[in-house]
């Protein structure tokens, strides 16, 4: 697998359907603009110039957009995007705030018994869960447990949990666009780490798409992290680097 522009259009047309899934959204520059509520990690905006250079005017209607709604603009920078799109940023003074790798690779993996798909009813447990794993803690704003929600209702999105003791501990979720499987909120309760809970997420959820007939999977990771050596380990590898570019 060679990470070349035709890779990324397709993994970030992908995720960029998904931000658009989650709330307000306008196409630019042939991604979205998305807009979840002020201060949500799913307002931002991604996919941009993978289809060729992106004009001034282009950009003046995205900040347009976000700056109507009270928002920050962030912008997923993909290095494999038109130069023109890293001209626009420093030309308008973006600054980084965020790095994270994208990983892909085939969708193939293996079920296991600590690991099932969420049943009806159990979405605000799986987001309960989800963000304690994220920040340790059990208080969460309105904004915060709607984002989970919000994950959840993408289309063809399933949350899993990973199980000790018959108690759901961990979480993850997945939703498959175009035959490519988009692996995305992974996340474990401090106590329940370093139990292979998290591979075992992983591997399950390679082996429901390849059953479902997906012949790629991605997620995206911090650098260096944990989370990037599980992926890994399943047979993901890095394919490009994107930086979270923001102006206030």
């Amino acid at each position: 697998m060679f990470s070349d522009t035709a890779l990324a259009r397709r993994i970030e047309r992908g995720e960029s359907l998904n931000a658009a899934g989650c709330g307000e959204s306008i196409a630019v520059a042939g991604g979205f603009a998305a807009f979840s509520g002020v201060g949500s990690p799913l307002t931002h905006a991604i996919g941009l110039g993978l289809n060729g250079p992106i004009s001034a005017a282009e950009f003046d209607c995205l900040e347009r957009f976000y700056r109507s709604r009270g928002a920050s603009i962030n912008v997923d920078f993909c290095p494999l995007a038109d130069p023109s799109m890293l001209k626009l940023l420093g030309d308008r003074a973006y600054r980084i705030v965020e790095c994270n790798n994208v990983l892909a690779g085939p969708a193939a993996g293996s079920p296991d018994a600590r690991v099932r798909m969420i049943h009806p009813g159990e979405e605000e447990l799986w987001t309960r869960i989800m963000l304690e794993g994220f920040f340790d803690r059990t208080d969460f704003s309105a904004v915060e447990l709607d984002t989970g929600l919000r994950l959840l209702r993408l289309k063809g999105a399933v949350g899993w949990f990973g199980i000790v003791d018959g108690a759901p501990v961990a979480a993850a979720a997945m939703n498959i666009r175009d035959k490519l499987a988009l692996l995305f909120a992974d996340s474990t309760l401090g106590k329940f780490r370093n139990r292979g809970l998290h591979l075992a997420l992983i591997r399950a959820r390679l082996a429901h798409a390849a059953r479902l007939g997906c012949d790629l999977a991605t997620a995206s990771t911090a650098p260096g992290s944990v989370s990037q050596r599980n992926y890994e380990r399943a047979g993901l590898r890095v394919a490009y680097t994107k930086l979270n570019m923001q102006k206030d």
